[in-house]
């Protein structure tokens, strides 16, 4: 199940991809060296895009859902990774409670938590989900298309300390990404272990300085494998204040998008591609795919629709939204089952445990995946992504496509560390 790359096996990807196999061992120790300075964050996703002349992150989640789309060859993956990371935070750690999103019912939703819980028990750890919904006063049972069944519980709150009725945890994972804020009941907890912090949830985190951190790994990365870094980073720029209602201002946006596009124009000429470039404006918050859109040339901002005004005026939990990145396009040119697709990687702790195309039928190679239609599709590990093989001609080995989007993924979860040191609230400050 490799997708099939329809751009030539030549270009700038596949010189890369031979020079991260030959530079394996300096970059696995570049890695060592980082993770012995940073904290990773707990678990993360990556969504990616490989244009054959770029290869680069678009999003970083790390509140990822969708564990149930790793196969079950994945799952040692995940355990091993779990035991390493809880073995750093509470070696003692025997009860872990899974903070789920409040209003999702979704089936595959559900699934999702039902895998999380898998992976903790496989563990060694007691899981249980318990939902700090107003919704949820009593356990309830919720049934999954596979008949299995996950039981959501009440979150009770104690003064320094949250749990469920005979349940005392020493960890709690958020698999919630605090779109709507921090509610009271999940601050002040001095007592347990909070995964992700909270000022990793979206009430706090900005896209903007997420890929700020990121140009900054991309740079020293760049320099270590003696690359541009721009083959491996997307271009940005932040727009504060807009305002997508009918009639709304929208301040310098068409500016801003029009420098953008003529620094990828230039780019482009510098490498020799002929594809248009193209900036997806995005909310500098928020999840779900919502408040995304293309623009292939800045007057298209001129004539946006009322639809689409109101599309982008407002993200998950009905929230409003001002702030946007206007990001670089990375089309993708990768297809499954004749459908665009993009790999998406997911991480626990330092290590990347697997992941799954996310493909959409009716979405063209310049436009946001992430949307209602999309599907997904396991990446089939038919060997390790740990385990590339060197000599292999570039392009032709699907395990050294793997390893080189473990490496990527990697360099966008040692960002969100340097984000997350950089915003916590309780940092210690040396003068």
């Amino acid at each position: 199940m490799v997708p099939h790359l329809i751009t030539a096996l030549t270009g700038p990807i596949n010189e890369l991809e031979q020079r991260i196999i030959d530079s394996m061992p300096a970059i696995e120790r570049w890695f060592r060296l980082e993770w012995m300075e940073h904290t990773p964050p707990f678990y993360s996703s990556v969504d990616i895009r490989n244009s054959g002349f770029k290869l680069a992150p678009v999003d970083t989640n790390l509140f990822p859902g969708n564990w149930q789309n790793l196969t079950d060859q994945m799952l040692p993956l995940a355990v091993q990774a779990t035991m390493a990371a809880i073995e750093k935070i509470c070696p003692e750690a025997r009860n872990l409670l899974i903070i789920p999103e409040n209003h999702n019912r979704n089936p595959s939703y559900l699934s999702n938590l039902a895998q999380l819980q898998r992976i903790f028990k496989m563990a060694g750890l007691n899981a249980r989900l318990g939902s700090i919904s107003p919704d949820i006063k009593k356990p309830t049972e919720l049934k999954l298309p596979n008949g299995e069944t996950v039981l959501l519980e009440p979150v009770l709150r104690t003064k320094r300390r949250i749990g469920l009725k005979h349940f005392d945890p020493c960890t709690i994972l958020l698999n919630n990404d605090l779109s709507a804020g921090v509610p009271g009941i999940l601050e002040e907890l001095y007592e347990q272990y909070l995964l992700p912090p909270l000022h990793a949830g979206w009430c706090t985190r900005r896209k903007s300085r997420h890929f700020q951190s990121y140009e900054d790994v991309a740079k020293r990365f760049g320099k270590l494998l003696g690359i541009d870094h721009w083959l491996i980073h997307p271009l940005f720029a932040k727009a504060e204040g807009l305002d997508f209602s009918e009639g709304g201002n929208l301040g310098n946006l068409a500016e801003q998008v029009d420098a953008l596009l003529t620094k990828v124009r230039r780019k482009y000429k510098e490498y020799g591609i002929k594809e248009k470039p193209f900036a997806i404006v995005k909310a500098d918050n928020g999840t779900y795919g919502m408040g995304v859109m293309t623009v292939r040339d800045a007057k298209e901002l001129d004539d946006l629709t009322k639809k689409v005004r109101n599309k982008m005026g407002i993200i998950k939990d009905g929230l409003p939204v001002q702030d946007f990145i206007i990001q670089e396009g990375v089309q993708t040119s990768e297809r499954m089952n004749d459908a665009v697709a993009e790999p998406v990687v997911y991480t626990l702790d330092r290590y990347v445990v697997g992941g799954f195309y996310r493909m959409h039928p009716e979405r063209g190679i310049d436009e946001n995946l992430n949307a209602p239609g999309s599907s997904y599709v396991p990446l089939a590990f038919a060997h390790s992504n740990h385990m590339p093989q060197p000599g292999m001609h570039p392009g032709a080995s699907a395990p050294n496509r793997f390893y080189m989007y473990g490496v990527i993924a990697r360099l966008a979860m040692l960002a969100a560390s340097y984000e997350l040191e950089a915003t916590n609230p309780e940092a210690e400050v040396y003068d």
